[in-house]
């Protein structure tokens, strides 16, 4: 019996990176790269047309974000696996991409097997974190806060990029008061009483691209 062929999109604005993936899983006989795109925007307006079964996807990318990109596909095809591909080995980008509904988080440097298995664990509907995620997730990592919610994660990297309550209102789709609140929520929870302290934590936690200990 033929092995049904996997249908797989890359997200990522490296081209270089995204180009030498691609190269790799076409090595595999029972995979169908479709397409290699620069960022969450292109794959959400690419979605319908390239019905891919598994998007490999970055987090840090212009225009629109892994998280937020994540978010979108899921709401418009639930039933796309996405598996996170990404240098950072944060656990506040781990738990946030899993909160937001991705299957898998895969370290870039992993080696080219680890990614198709990541690939297969998650076309078998089970989740998957590389060894180097599943490290950064043991409990001495974490720091006895409140845990953010997925919205509250990405409403924080949004303002902490210098986006308004109104720019974050429009990318997501929801009300100025709506995103007023979150905000609140997110300054209760990590006990930050400013704007600048925001950004100040998602630089120190790695949350912002380049920054903190990446």
């Amino acid at each position: 019996m033929t092995k049904p062929i996997t249908r797989v999109l890359i997200v990522d604005d490296h081209p270089m990176v995204a180009e030498g993936i691609r190269a790799l899983l076409e090595t595999f006989d029972d995979l169908d790269v479709v397409d290699c795109l620069t960022n969450g925007q292109e794959a959400v307006d690419q979605l319908a047309a390239l019905c891919p079964d598994v998007i490999l996807l970055d987090l840090n990318m212009p225009h629109m974000g892994g998280l937020t990109a994540t978010e979108i596909i899921l709401e418009r095809a639930p039933e796309t696996r996405i598996l996170i591909l990404s240098m950072h080995d944060s656990p506040e980008y781990i738990s946030a991409a899993l909160s937001h509904g991705a299957m898998g988080y895969v370290l870039k440097d992993v080696p080219t097997d680890d990614v198709k298995d990541a690939i297969d664990t998650v076309m078998r509907g089970e989740r998957y974190l590389c060894n180097g995620a599943q490290a950064a997730m043991s409990p001495k990592t974490r720091d006895g806060r409140e845990a953010l919610t997925g919205r509250e994660q990405t409403i924080l990297l949004e303002l902490a990029q210098g986006h308004s309550n109104r720019d974050v209102a429009e990318a997501l789709d929801i009300s100025v008061r709506t995103v007023e609140t979150h905000r609140k929520n997110i300054k209760r929870k990590l006990g930050i009483s400013s704007t600048a302290g925001l950004t100040r934590y998602a630089m120190e936690h790695g949350v912002l691209q380049g920054t903190g200990r990446f």
